[in-house]
């Protein structure tokens, strides 16, 4: 019988939710075959898990015993990892002595210079960040460099090598340059941070609420009316909450809003009528990108809501709690979770304390009344 103590339970509702630190791994679970794991990890023989559990399910005990074994084989099962370096080595890699476009950006105090080999580059990371570049200056802290070779996207952080991707991994690149760039704004180390997730955030000074929901439900387009509306853009599609405080920090991408959107904005933001348009062939949407009304890319906010939200036309407003388990089913396929088991563990008790909630709507007003409820509960 193997044995292991890299799991971390957190009962939440009727069900369990197990962290495993092997593979970095959540899942949820039935109370009963939690208590089989927990059992297992502490090294019980099968026969005598097997033998409990015949009883209080009222199962013959073969049954039982083949039941403990396939969850025991699920859990240690090896699991073939390929090194990277042995398929990737890019110690032969030479960076590019001349760039075809350079950026200055500057996020509260802090300058970066961007450097981009061509184009395409720049087009995976500058419209996002348009509103904050400056001009060309000697006085920077940090150097970025972006650049193609054999197919892959190249990434160094002031001289250091961060990663490569291939076209078809782009997002995991932006991801990983939306990574650095948080680390050097917040100055907190990879290993600091709870979190990142595909959602937005709009804070009313002195907290923080979190919109999810899937691709083209409103989150962007909910948080530009908002923000209109006395509150602040704190993040879009890339929203960190660190470890120490387990709050939500500041991210200053611009705010992007898809094509259907435009015209139900224009009359607050007319920008957007002469703002350039980005095709993404891979997410098969089209964007526009909103300046956020953030003056302090410093701030962090407590979170103690998350809201998925939904725009649907014609529909009166809907305003539940929801699930905890069904919102973390939700939201953790699409977020950056650390691997590091003091975070997993902070991350589940900051997740079992949130309020969940559901919003769906169709008329604006209804809705940022609604989320101005939710931030004067204090529940």
């Amino acid at each position: 019988m193997k044995t292991a103590t890299h799991f971390l339970y957190k009962t939440v509702e009727n069900k369990t939710i197990v962290w495993f630190e092997k593979n970095n791994e959540y899942l949820v679970l039935e109370n009963t075959t939690a208590d089989i794991l927990k059992r297992i990890s502490k090294g019980i023989p099968v026969n005598e898990i097997a033998s409990v559990l015949s009883k209080k399910l009222s199962v013959p005990l073969e049954k039982a015993i083949d039941f403990v074994l396939d969850l025991e084989n699920k859990i240690y099962a090896t699991k073939t990892v390929i090194d990277p370096s042995l398929i990737n080595d890019y110690r032969d890699i030479r960076k590019p002595k001349e760039f075809e476009f350079t950026k200055f950006y500057k996020i509260n105090n802090v300058v970066f210079k961007v450097d981009f080999s061509t184009e395409y580059e720049l087009y995976l990371v500058h419209p996002k960040f348009e509103h904050l570049e400056i001009k060309n200056t000697l006085d920077y802290n940090h150097n970025f460099i972006v650049f193609i070779n054999n197919n892959f996207v190249f990434f160094y952080n002031d001289k250091e090598f961060i990663g490569a991707w291939s076209k078809k991994e782009t997002h995991f690149f932006q991801g990983k340059f939306s990574m650095e760039l948080i680390q050097k704004i917040h100055q907190k180390e990879e290993k600091e941070w709870l979190g990142v997730f595909h959602a937005s955030a709009v804070s009313n000074g002195d907290k923080s609420i979190l919109f999810c929901g899937d691709s083209g439900n409103g989150k962007s387009t909910s948080l530009a009316l908002l923000q209109a509306n006395s509150f602040t853009c704190l993040a879009d599609d890339f929203v960190p909450i660190d470890a120490e405080n387990k709050e939500v920090y500041s991210f200053p991408a611009s705010i992007s809003i898809k094509k259907n959107s435009v015209e139900t904005l224009l009359p607050i933001y007319p920008e957007l009528e002469t703002s350039a348009e980005y095709h993404f062939k891979r997410l098969n949407k089209i964007v526009r990108y909103l300046k956020p009304n953030n003056t302090n890319f410093s701030a962090h906010k407590p979170c103690k809501d998350l809201v998925f939200i939904k725009y649907e036309e014609n529909a009166d407003l809907q305003h539940q709690k929801i699930s905890k388990i069904e919102a973390f089913q939700q939201l953790v396929p699409d977020a950056w979770l650390s691997p590091i088991k003091e975070n997993a563990d902070a991350f589940l008790n900051w997740f079992s304390a949130l309020n969940c909630h559901q919003i769906t709507y169709s008329n604006n007003n209804k809705m940022i009344a609604t989320v101005s409820e939710i931030f004067n509960n204090e529940s």
